[in-house]
């Protein structure tokens, strides 16, 4: 008599949020696939027995869509189309105890720090020795480097030290080690993201004597055969290491492009924010930073209707953007985050109200990119082609990061190939959009 053989189980990732979290899925991926497991990461139909869904608990919007994701698979599950179900990520470790409460339909929830445990219930093992490996979720020809876990500043509005703990970095020469191995796969272009990237090295061995280690570990990178972008992203204004800028300013493939989230123009908001700035020194951060990189890309990211904010508050962060024209822009309204220092605070500022600042602050950097985009205008840059749609090869130049920032939108008869560096010369150029043609390959 033949015994019924049962299928193999196979898992589907399901990522939400921030890149870091897509750097931990990709984590989790290699994991589960080093220990010859059958995964998927979100799959376009739902075949998968085991799905695992990585969530964010940043603010309100992207609480709600983790809910409504996980109950769409607690119906999958219902239904017997899936067997098991694991929750992990920031809304995970954050509400976990809740969570067990409310939907008691899923097999277990795990913290952003529990990868070991989460792989225990997949019948997975941590293994050491894939360190430096990842699966990328992305295309292959850009990746994200994540250099620290967690966060020690003492923003008023940020759950985030809740969610991932303290700062802690990453070891230098695992992280060159991780660089070298997606280089021989094909990757050319390096992200570096992290809560606070400033903060790199400084819980390092030595880093107490030595400061901190971003423009080291910067240089090291940077040599790293076949990279040929590395960019920033999520940096601290307060305490800013300047001695990085004369790197990004040597290094040819070091990106001319900074992200650094400012969140206020208001001197009263960044003191009850907890920033440790004043915009006056803001504004000459920005200027020694433009002065020492000649051409650099600034984004930023701004909070709208923060508790007590003012009409007069608003109009100090209106023509702070106005000065600084900004190449790169986004604002979030404020969400009132529990055990965060500013949930102590009435949130006194209606919604239809953050609303319209945000839409004004946006209208305002629209106009301010067009223009900056304009001058673009019968130059010729360098662009690497991200996909193809809708008749176009869709690229980006050295000043914008994925999905986030401008695209170059190259005419699709053309000859380019996905994830090739290709010389455009721009021709028509709209807000967020420049259109050019292909002059050299």
């Amino acid at each position: 008599m033949k015994t019924k053989v049962k299928p193999k189980a196979s898992i589907n990732i399901v990522t939400l949020g921030c890149s870091k979290n897509l750097v931990d899925s990709e984590v989790l991926y290699t994991q589960l696939k080093g220990n010859g497991l059958e995964v998927t990461h979100e799959a376009k139909k739902d075949t998968a027995s085991i799905v695992v869904v990585n969530t964010c608990g940043f603010i309100d919007t992207a609480k709600q869509e983790s809910i409504d994701t996980i109950l769409r698979y607690v119906d999958a599950k219902e239904a017997g189309k899936i067997d098991k179900l694991y929750v992990t990520g920031c809304l995970s470790h954050r509400y976990k105890d809740d969570l067990e409460k409310e939907i008691p339909l899923v097999d277990a929830f795990f913290g952003t720090n529990e990868l070991p445990r989460l792989l225990k219930a997949l019948k997975a093992d941590y293994k050491h020795e894939l360190v430096g490996e990842r699966f990328l979720t992305t295309p292959a020809h850009f990746a994200y480097l994540k250099i620290a876990e967690g966060c020690d500043r003492p923003c008023s509005f940020c759950a985030i030290p809740i969610m991932r703990g303290k700062h802690v970095s990453r070891n230098m020469d695992e992280l060159v080690l991780e660089a070298n191995s997606l280089a021989k796969k094909g990757t050319k272009e390096l992200i570096l993201i992290a809560q606070d990237l400033t903060f790199y090295g400084l819980d390092l061995k030595g880093g107490q004597t030595g400061g901190r280690k971003l423009k080291e570990l910067l240089e090291r990178l940077s040599d790293v055969n076949g990279i040929e972008w590395i960019r920033l992203q999520y940096a601290y204004p307060a305490g800013f290491p300047l001695e990085i800028l004369d790197t990004m300013a040597e290094r040819e493939n070091i990106c001319r492009y900074l992200d650094m989230p400012l969140q206020s123009g208001s001197d009263a908001m960044l003191k009850h924010m907890r920033r440790g700035i004043t915009r006056e020194k803001t504004e000459a951060l920005i200027e020694t930073i433009r002065e020492k990189v000649p051409g650099i890309a600034l984004r930023t990211t701004l909070i709208s209707g923060y508790p007590g904010e003012t009409e007069a508050d608003f109009e100090e962060t209106y023509s702070f953007v106005e000065r600084m024209r900004f190449d790169r822009l986004g604002i979030f309204n404020y969400s009132h985050e529990e055990n965060t220092h500013a949930y102590l605070v009435e949130d006194n500022v209606p919604e239809e109200v953050k609303q319209e600042r945000s839409d004004e602050i946006m209208a305002l950097q629209q106009t301010i990119s067009e223009e900056l985009n304009q001058a673009k205008v019968g130059q010729t840059v360098k662009v690497l082609v991200d996909r193809k749609e809708s008749g176009y090869f869709v690229g980006r130049t050295e000043f914008d990061s994925p999905e986030v920032d401008n695209e170059v939108l190259i005419p699709a008869e053309q000859y380019a190939r996905l994830g090739d560096f290709v010389h455009v010369k721009i021709n028509k150029a709209e807000e967020f959009d420049l259109y050019g043609d292909i002059v050299s390959i």
